[in-house]
């Protein structure tokens, strides 16, 4: 009886959604159509911009994507030949001044194509220098667009209870933050949406961005695992220069409470590779162990 009430109010409120993020059953949108996360303005803004894209850096092959000023979050869908009725919500990172939507974002997608999983590359706002921590707007969006991708679950041909989280650098930080959040939102509900869960039933944390307070010997203010949080699988190396001690006191946090996950800590590889090789080091490996993982995860 629940599940068909969400059904009813997600097709009647796909009628109240900007016209380009608008969409029947029928036809959903693909990979170029960008789905609006919020209606209208997102929470405390005053301007509705998607950014604008960086010019790519000299020498870089192939090229990487960066796009700063975002006040208009949207995401963007990539549905695998053969789905298997999982779903991903992707966080790439960007250090909140921008976000990296390939390197960080569909080049993943294109891995979890491979798997059958259904992805959802998110472009989360950037950081303006404004009251609020560089974190808190793009937790607004993470965790609008899990709900919103649960909320829609059936018309997307996702089990509602199979909907994950890939998320980089400081999109991993976010990340750790909304399976931390205990179900709070960092904003106050606009709808039925906002009364879905937006927790990950699994994440995927790489290169978690500055998690680590060398100050206090712990992890960050606001990261606290709580022994609800999902199965994570975490990747990090060890000559990162953001600490992976983080993703190690992550881990052991979720291990205390008896959450399955696994933590691969590998000896080089720097930081911000998504899923390229790196010469000299054997990085590229971990979606190979990711996907283990998330096939032991459903094997049942």
């Amino acid at each position: 009886m629940q599940k068909r009430l969400l059904l009813l109010l997600s097709v009647l409120a796909v009628f109240s959604l900007p016209n380009d993020a608008s969409f029947a059953n029928d036809a959903l949108p693909d990979a170029n159509t960008p789905v609006d996360v919020w209606p209208g303005l997102a929470p405390g803004e005053t301007e509705h911009s998607v950014g604008e894209k960086q010019p790519p850096r000299p020498n870089e092959s192939p090229p990487v994507t960066r796009v700063t000023g975002i006040s208009r979050p949207t995401f963007t869908v990539h549905q695998p030949e053969h789905p298997n009725g999982m779903g991903v919500v992707i966080l790439p990172g960007g250090g909140f001044a921008k976000v990296v939507p390939d390197k960080e974002g569909t080049e993943a997608a294109d891995w979890l194509a491979t798997l059958g999983v259904t992805s959802f590359v998110l472009s989360y706002r950037t950081s303006d220098g404004g009251e609020l921590l560089p974190w808190q707007e793009p937790l607004q969006d993470a965790q609008r667009t899990l709900a919103m991708v649960r909320w829609r679950a059936e018309s997307w041909g996702l089990q509602a209870d199979r909907i994950g989280l890939l998320a980089f650098s400081a999109g991993g930080q976010v990340g750790a933050r909304v399976l931390c959040d205990q179900g709070k939102l960092a904003y106050d509900p606009i709808d039925q949406i906002d009364r879905v869960s937006h927790r990950p039933d699994f994440a995927i944390l790489v290169y978690p961005w500055n998690m680590y307070d060398a100050k206090q010997d712990g992890l960050v203010s606001g990261i606290s695992v709580p022994n609800d949080a999902p199965p994570t699988f975490l990747v990090h190396t060890d000559d990162d220069r953001s600490s992976s001690l983080g993703a190690v006191l992550f881990y052991s946090g979720l291990k205390k409470h008896g959450i399955a996950s696994e933590l691969h800590v590998y000896g080089n590889g720097g930081h911000g590779y998504g899923l390229r090789a790196v010469k000299g080091s054997q990085i590229d490996s971990w979606t190979d162990h990711a996907a283990h993982w998330i096939g032991r995860l459903w094997q049942n």
